[in-house]
Order: structure tokens, then sequence, then C-alpha cells
């Protein structure tokens, strides 16, 4: 995970820097598109989405809370700093993609529950290739044309034909997958290279306003996703874990896709996202592991559950 990050951020450097070098690269994208989103259907498989039938309601409330508060929130900041409309779609578009591969290990470090973070990211990869262009072209139309129906078809074919494989070809697709994420991370790069190259004179411009948009963004994603768990009364670990999903997207995906069919300027955003919220990530993460959890309470509990031992236990005490 440290890697993924620092890959992105040098990729960014080295053609924000040496523009001209990485410019060849934006005629790749669509081939790169299709690397990046069969790799992410390849790690789909079965068992991922049993969380789903046997403990629903904190998967559909956090995959909800990625797809409803993240586009919402985006769209917000994007209409409040003043920035370019190109850079407005490409927060809004950051806010519209699913969660981002290294949740998973983020909801790990920080103690969460890793089960519910493989199932969230599952499913919300899955709905990705509709719900995503959809989402976009909703809050992100008034300021530019977004072509939801070409993206959709694009990314649901390599999505689906990794899915595909994992299930009926498992033991073959088993011996590449640990090759794949890295794989994936050099396409991400490539994009990310391609974007800043063809975007540099925006960015050195309007970097400053971007980033906070960014970081805003990214911030309020994870408040406003404990804040949902908090409500709906899940436990601590769940809470903690939706936070992360929420606010970390797949930015890479995000990049990828805005460079393909909505311009480089657009997926400028995106390309700095990618590093930024696996480092804010990885940060929360270590955080809540070194607080831990309350003494005495139980992380697995829901709030309904330590509410009725808590009464419990003040009865006992007056009898």
């Amino acid at each position: 995970m440290a890697v993924f990050p620092l890959v992105m951020f040098s990729a960014f450097l080295a053609a924000f820097f040496s523009p001209s070098t990485f410019v060849p690269l934006a005629n790749y994208m669509t081939p790169l598109l299709a690397v990046t989103m069969l790799g992410m259907g390849m790690t789909l498989s079965v068992p991922d989405f049993t969380m789903i039938a046997r403990h629903p309601v904190p998967v559909v409330v956090g995959v909800l809370a990625q797809y409803c508060v993240m586009p919402l929130v985006g769209w917000s900041v994007a209409h409040v700093i003043p920035l370019p409309d190109a850079l407005k779609v490409g927060i809004i578009l950051i806010g519209c993609v699913p969660g981002g591969t290294t949740s998973n290990v983020c909801s790990f470090l920080a103690m969460g529950n890793t089960a519910l973070s493989v199932s969230m990211t599952a499913l919300s990869t899955m709905l990705a290739p509709v719900v995503t262009p959809l989402l976009t072209l909703w809050p992100a139309g008034t300021y530019m044309e977004v072509p939801a129906g070409s993206i959709v078809q694009i990314v649901l074919l390599p999505v689906g034909t990794g899915l595909v494989l994992n299930m009926f070809a498992h033991r073959q697709v088993a011996r590449i997958q640990p090759l794949m994420p890295w794989v994936s991370v050099v396409a991400i790069a490539g994009v990310v290279a391609a974007v800043v190259s063809r975007s540099q004179a925006l960015i050195a411009t309007a970097g400053l306003l971007m980033f906070v948009a960014i970081a805003v963004e990214n911030a309020i994603g994870y408040g406003l996703g404990y804040a949902v768990a908090r409500a709906i009364g899940v436990s601590r670990r769940d809470r903690r874990t939706i936070s992360i999903e929420t606010g970390l997207q797949n930015a890479g995906l995000g990049s990828t896709l805005a460079a393909a069919y909505l311009g480089a300027a657009v997926a400028a955003p995106c390309a700095v996202a990618t590093f930024w919220h696996t480092i804010t990530g990885s940060m929360l993460a270590m955080y809540w592991r070194l607080r831990g959890f309350p003494d005495g309470e139980d992380p697995l509990a829901t709030v309904r559950e330590l509410r009725v031992r808590a009464a419990a236990a003040a009865a006992t005490a007056e009898a």
C-alpha cells in the first residue's frame, strides 16, 4: 500500500516537470482503462458478496453513503470553491467512483471490520460501471457534456469479463492475481503521467485551489461516512470501516475514465487524489489503531446492544 502513493506522486512530479516526455501516453488511454477495469473485475468473487446476505444493513448503508453522500459532497465543494469548469467536473467525479482497493488495507490497520470493507468495495465496484457515469452526468452535466452511455459500455465489459474469468477459471486467474495490482498500478501511473503532461499549465495556475478542494472533499467524506454509520447505530468497528470506505475513493479509476472520455483537465484532480486519498487513509487508519477502543466497550457491539447492556448493568447495580 505504501508503494502506491509513492508511484503516483513520482508519476505526477515527472510529468509536471517534463510534460513533453509523457504526452504520447495519451494515445493509450483506452487500453490502459481496459487493463485497470479488467484487474478490478478479476479481484471480485462470489464469496466477497456473502456478507451482503448475512449482514446487509452495514453493507448497504455504507454503499449508499458512498454513492449518495460523496457525489453531493463533490458537487458542493465544486460549487463553492472557484475552479475552472473542467476541474469542477473532476472534483465531482472523485465523489462518484467506488471505494479504493487500498481501503481494505486501511480498514484492517484501523482495527475496523475487514470483511465489511471487502464486501463494500466489491459491491460498489460491481455497481460502478453503471452508477458512476450516471452519477457524474447528474451533478456534472451543468458544467460540461458527460458521455455516460459510452462510459458504461467501455467499463462494464472488462469488469464483467474479469468477474466471469474469476468465477469459471479461478485456478488460472489465481496464478496471475498477485501480479494484477502491480499491472493496475503501472496502468494508472501511465494515466496520471499523461493527464498531468496535458494539463500542466492548468495545474500550475489553479493547483492550490484544486488541492484544497480535493483535501476538503476527502475530509468531509471521512467525517460524513462516520456520522452516517453512527446514526444508524452500527458497531464502532463498522463505523471506522464505513468512514474509510466513504472517504477513500478509487480516484485512479476516475482519472482513467476522465482522461479517456472527458479530457486531461477533468482528470487532473483525480490524478492528484490517487496519492492524496491513500496518504490520508493510511494516516487515519494509524490514528485509530493507536487510539484503540474505549476501555470496557465491545467494539463489535452496536449502539443498541451497548444501551441494552448499560441498562442491564444499571438495573443489576440498583438491585
